[in-house]
């Protein structure tokens, strides 16, 4: 039997599923996903010993562009920006 609640946050699985996917579900606890099996009519819980930290699992985000300082952008932007409220203003 297998119960999914809210995107997985809650999962229910026989402990026949538990054993074939014990890896797969010891993630999905130490995520946040609550796992139980249940084995001869007794449930049991799988929870970590320490509470996971969310942002440890947050990848950096990769520049694509390394040359590309972000400071040039902001003063391009500002630029192209001015240029237009320029234009608009003088529209009055």
């Amino acid at each position: 039997m297998y119960m999914y609640v809210r995107s997985n946050v809650y999962m229910v699985v026989p402990i026949s599923q538990f054993r074939k996917d014990i890896f797969s579900l010891a993630e999905a606890a130490l995520k946040g996903t609550v796992v139980e099996f249940t084995h001869k009519g007794v449930t049991y819980r799988v929870v970590p010993d320490k509470p996971s930290d969310k942002l440890s699992n947050i990848t950096p985000l990769e520049v694509i562009n390394p040359k590309y300082s972000l400071e040039s952008a902001a003063v391009e932007l500002q630029a192209e920006m001015e240029k237009e409220w320029e234009k608009d203003w003088s529209q009055l």
